[in-house]
Order: structure tokens, then sequence, then C-alpha cells
């Protein structure tokens, strides 16, 4: 059996994958689901809160809770501080896993990733510090789009959504290059795998160096919200990239 640790990704806490963790619990994984610090039920925690943070809380979980061999699954905005604490601590990673995200290299940042027009609208939207989830709209023009999700699903997320701190995505992630030696794989949701394959051999800075040997790269055909839409499916695909 494997131990996960599933990080949501912006505006998403451990609640998130609920409908994940039931399935690999009942096949008899150990399931640990991350809410960083800032979100959900701990949107009260301390200001300000940056990408140290996120990465120092994954940290700590695995030294709490004594975890080796973890199959670490990053959604979305997770990839940052997944990558960092794989980088700190690789000893106690078996495999990261990229559910519809990428590895940011070292010294970016996932602002540097998004466009300029996504940039300008998070500068404008921000409150205190933190970004408000976006429309579904604007998400879905933006790569994020919600297939898969019926009203009552975009309801529910929308009502538990919350504000995610700008030091997530403005802070520049440091790596030691320990990382990205460890087995890895990529879960593509929102583009076919043959897509990816192609903005990978064309350089595109979402996929940077996603074409070693150490890289698995699966498809999921749905929207950028696997956990919500195809749930029981992503629990599979994870258990089986666990046993690679």
């Amino acid at each position: 059996m494997s131990t996960f640790v599933l990080v949501p990704g912006f505006w998403l806490g451990a609640w998130a994958w609920d409908e994940v963790a039931a399935p690999l619990r009942a096949a008899g994984h150990a399931v640990h689901p991350v809410t960083l610090p800032g979100v959900a039920e701990r949107a009260g925690d301390r200001e300000p809160i940056g990408l140290a943070d996120h990465v120092t809380a994954l940290a700590d979980l695995l030294v709490r809770e004594d975890l080796w061999e973890v199959v670490l699954v990053a959604h979305s905005g997770g990839c940052a501080p997944a990558g960092g604490v794989a980088d700190r601590m690789p000893e106690r990673i078996r495999r990261v896993v990229y559910l519809d995200s990428g590895p940011v290299i070292d010294g970016g940042s996932l602002y540097d990733l998004w466009p300029p027009d996504y940039r300008e609208a998070a500068d404008a939207s921000v409150v205190d510090g933190r970004l408000p989830m976006p429309s579904w709209e604007f998400l879905a023009a933006h790569g994020a789009g919600a297939a898969g999700l019926d009203g009552a699903a975009l309801a529910r997320i929308r009502e538990r959504a919350t504000p995610q701190p700008a030091g997530a995505y403005r802070d520049r992630l440091r790596l030691t290059g320990a990382g990205p030696a460890l087995p890895q794989a990529l879960v593509s949701c929102s583009f076919p795998i043959a897509q990816v394959r192609a903005m990978v051999a064309s350089g595109h800075p979402w996929f940077a160096g996603l074409d070693g040997p150490n890289w698995e790269l699966r498809e999921l055909p749905t929207g950028h919200w696997p956990m919500f839409s195809r749930p029981d499916d992503t629990a599979a695909l994870l258990a089986e990239l666990a046993r690679l």
C-alpha cells in the first residue's frame, strides 16, 4: 500500500480531496489531504503568507506524521510548494504527481507563467494580500475549464473557496536540484497528451523539463478540477502511478 500526500490548488483546502481520498483509503492506502496556510480552515493564519510557508507546512507534515515513500500529488497551483518540499526532502518522496499542473523551475514563480491579462486581473483583484477566486468564465478562458462539473458542484466549490495568499504565486521558488531527479508524473486533464508532448517539444514554459527519462505522462480527459469531476478515476490513476 502507498502513502499519499494530496496538495490542493489555489482557493481550496483538504476538503477538495474528500471524494478522491475515500476510494484510496478503502483500497488500504494512507492518505493525507493538505490545507496550506492561509486558505480554508487556515484562512485566519498570520499574514503575510508566502510560498516558503507553504513549503514548510508540507515539510512539517512529513516530519510530524513520519511519512516516507510518499506519493506527493499536486493539483494546479499546488505545484510550487510540492516541488519545493520534494527538493528539500527527496529522501521521503517516492514520486511526485502533477495533476493538471507542472513543475516550477528554480527561480521561477507561478506569476511568471501567467499571461499578461491574467496577471493584470490578479493584481487588480487582490484584497489585503489575498486573491479571490475569479469567475468560472475567466478561469475557463485561461485553461482552467470546469468540464464535467454540474451547477451544484460549481456552487459548492464557489461557496467553500477562500482567497489565496498572493505570496503563494508571486514568490520565487528556490531549488537545489534534488527534486527533479525523483520519479515524476504529469496527469493532463485540460489538454490531450499529444498536445502536451508538442508543448514539451516546443519548450513551452508550463512543461519545462518534462522530457526526461524519469517522467510518466498520462491523460485523464475532463476539466481542470478532476477531484470533483472524475474523483474515482483520479483515485484509480493515482494508485496506478504509485505502483510504478
